[in-house]
């Protein structure tokens, strides 16, 4: 290949390769996080740590769960895999999900701006139908913290999140 030839071509590798990652920027909410949250239930606390990611350039989400402490015990773990249907509906974006033990769940979020993230959550168990809301103060782009309600059929959850967007 002659010399004339190879700065064309670096030139449109560059702008391609800029290209590239200005549309693979992230915009709206972030689905790649570490999250660590304390949960209160029926007076029992559970420290719980958990860890999500999108799967490439994909719309598939895979997320690990593990409780790590509280009056409960260690090592309730769970994994699940999810798509997510962004601005499935007036910019709320929806996630489906099947994890471990058998857990079913539909997941709704939508930046209401002003850093401000709210959130509703039905989740299918053995043995509950659970239902939850929160919401969420993005503090940077990549530090969030939230506050959470669940009702788990025999009582309800209260959890305080700080999570670290990736």
């Amino acid at each position: 290949m002659h010399m004339k030839h190879i700065l064309p071509i670096l030139t449109l590798t560059t702008l391609a390769a800029a290209a590239s990652a200005q549309a693979a920027a992230p915009a709206g909410l972030s689905y790649n996080r570490i999250e660590f949250s304390s949960q209160r239930t029926s007076g029992d606390t559970a420290y719980v740590l958990s860890a999500q990611a999108m799967l490439g350039a994909s719309n598939f989400i895979v997320k690990a769960t593990s409780t790590v402490g509280g009056d409960t015990a260690n090592g309730t773990d769970s994994v699940s895999l999810g798509y997510v249907f962004k601005n499935f509906a007036f910019g709320t974006d929806a996630t489906v999900s099947i994890g471990s033990n058998e857990n079913y769940a539909v997941q709704l979020r939508k930046d209401i701006g002003n850093n401000l993230e709210v959130g509703a959550l039905f989740n299918r168990t053995p043995s509950n139908d659970i239902w939850g809301v929160e919401v969420a103060y993005n503090l940077s782009k990549q530090v969030q913290v939230a506050v959470g309600y669940a009702d788990i059929g025999e009582g309800h959850t209260t959890a305080l999140s700080a999570r670290y967007n990736f």
